[in-house]
């Protein structure tokens, strides 16, 4: 009968020890882990674009914005490098800053130049951005070069040169094929930095001479920026022939926004512009400049 209250007595002790090493068999990780998940990397890096289409000239580079952004509850200080499958070339190979902890997140950025030198063959090349463990990747698409053949704009995507450049009017903004007055102070047009000195100057070189006999001026001229009021007024086309610069055409007293300057067909290693004053007495700016060959 003593046996038999015992035996009783154990049988719920027994089951609840078994539903407990159940209980814990199930909580166990699996393959000896310790049960920690491993804490997530609280910087995030970005780039936009995603991607970037370029062509392989000296004014033709593209951009795009590297971002990294601290997700946590720490302030860090961060490195993400930067590298570019060859021939593509970079204009930083390193993105240090200081990423405070705020909410909401804050982005810090920093713009990158990426360029082709001008045999690149045409394809899909990558820049890599890495940080820590972290890695992405922004295809780089070179596209074939513009054909150039005779009354084509020789100047396109060439190398500019300018006395001076101006907050966002880099010397290439010139000559990039834009055209939009809407888009000036985006990084496309020229306008000099030295307010009311002139005379300021703006050109292109050529990868080798070109027979040319014309060059078009495209001076800022929109509904509020006309050419009366903004554009430039006075100035000499010159050629340069075997190192020397030679005037081919002069205007005086423009008002208009594009004007188209004529001369005996002539080889040159550059052209440029020598700007001797704008309608406000102020800045010289130009939309674009276009050279054609005979």
């Amino acid at each position: 009968m003593l046996k038999q209250r015992i035996a009783r007595t154990a049988l719920p002790s027994l089951a609840l020890c078994t539903a407990m090493v159940a209980a814990l068999a199930m909580a166990s990780p699996a393959n000896g882990a310790s049960g920690r998940s491993k804490p997530k990397d609280p910087i995030t890096m970005a780039a936009s674009p995603a991607a970037l289409d370029i062509i392989p000239l000296p004014c033709f580079s593209g951009s795009f914005q590297a971002t990294m952004t601290n997700t946590g509850s720490q302030a860090q200080f961060a490195d993400m490098t930067l590298s570019a499958q060859k021939p593509i070339t970079l204009s930083r190979d390193i993105f240090s800053s200081y990423l405070p902890a705020a909410d909401p997140d804050q982005p810090v950025s920093t713009p990158v130049e990426v360029r082709a030198p001008r045999d690149t063959p045409p394809g899909t090349y990558d820049v890599l951005l890495a940080m820590n463990k972290q890695e992405l990747r922004v295809p780089v698409r070179v596209q074939e070069p513009p054909a150039k053949g005779p009354g084509d704009n020789v100047a396109l995507g060439e190398q500019a040169f300018a006395s001076s450049a101006h907050g966002n009017f880099p010397v290439c903004g010139g000559v990039d094929g834009n055209k939009d007055h809407a888009q000036w102070g985006t990084r496309t047009g020229w306008n000099d930095a030295t307010p009311t000195i002139f005379p300021d100057s703006y050109g292109v070189r050529f990868p080798t001479p070109q027979r040319i006999d014309q060059v078009e001026l495209l001076t800022i001229d929109s509904a509020g920026s006309p050419a009366t009021r903004f554009g430039v007024k006075d100035w000499d086309v010159q050629v340069l022939t075997a190192g020397q610069w030679q005037t081919v055409a002069q205007v005086r007293g423009n008002t208009a926004g594009l004007v188209t300057s004529q001369f005996a067909a002539t080889t040159a290693e550059a052209v440029q512009v020598v700007i001797y004053a704008s309608n406000d007495a102020r800045y010289s700016r130009i939309m674009e400049l276009e050279v054609r060959g005979a």
